[in-house]
């Protein structure tokens, strides 16, 4: 059972709610940003790319924007063929709005011209092209941010039961689909035999 509590106010603006959980505990969950804050994101993003159309001297197309990412990553910019959008955190930006305008958004933008303009031939994803693109933003280089993601919802994966010689595996989704597709193949590291599924 989970009760929600009383709204109140969490970290640098962000707005949070109480959660009371089994044994009596109350945890803080942030809230993701409303829809004038995802306005506000879409509004940088889209400068960021016309910003980039300047210094490159071309019109890059609009780029799709989701407010649906979840976890511990603030931003993502996602490919599938030749479709690419940029995805949101919006309880990380709920937490720290002002750092994400900053530094995610560029970043992520940087990933989808640096694809407009290369393609993914060759490209690393935070290669010397990724770091041109930055440097013209003026945004920090670094790939990662140490915040703290107390409040933040956490995916969690859903795990399968392997068997060893030794003992029960917990296996990950992702790795038990690469068994099914006969594409992966995994041992144990104490009795060094192979994993079988006992689902």
């Amino acid at each position: 059972m989970v009760v929600m509590l009383s709204l109140r106010r969490f970290g640098p603006g962000a707005p949070a709610c109480g959660v009371w959980v089994p044994g009596g505990a109350i945890e803080t969950v942030v809230e993701p940003i409303g829809k004038r804050e995802q306005r506000e994101v879409i509004a940088a993003t889209e400068q960021y790319v016309r910003q980039a159309g300047n210094v490159f001297g071309r019109r890059f197309r609009e780029v799709p924007v989701l407010f649906d990412l979840a976890g511990r990553t603030a931003g993502m910019f996602k490919l599938v063929g030749r479709r690419g959008w940029i995805r949101y955190n919006p309880w990380i930006f709920a937490k720290y709005y002002e750092e994400n305008l900053r530094d995610t958004v560029p970043h992520e933008v940087a990933h989808f011209i640096v694809h407009e303009l290369y393609g993914t031939r060759g490209i690393k994803p935070h290669g010397r092209q990724w770091r041109a693109v930055m440097e013209h933003f003026g945004a920090d280089q670094g790939v990662t941010f140490d915040l703290d993601l107390e409040g933040i919802p956490q995916r969690q994966q859903r795990t399968h039961p392997y068997r060893c010689g030794c003992r029960v595996h917990d296996v990950s989704s992702t790795r038990h689909n690469r068994v099914l597709q006969g594409v992966g193949n995994y041992r144990c590291r104490i009795c060094g035999s192979d994993l079988s599924y006992a689902g």
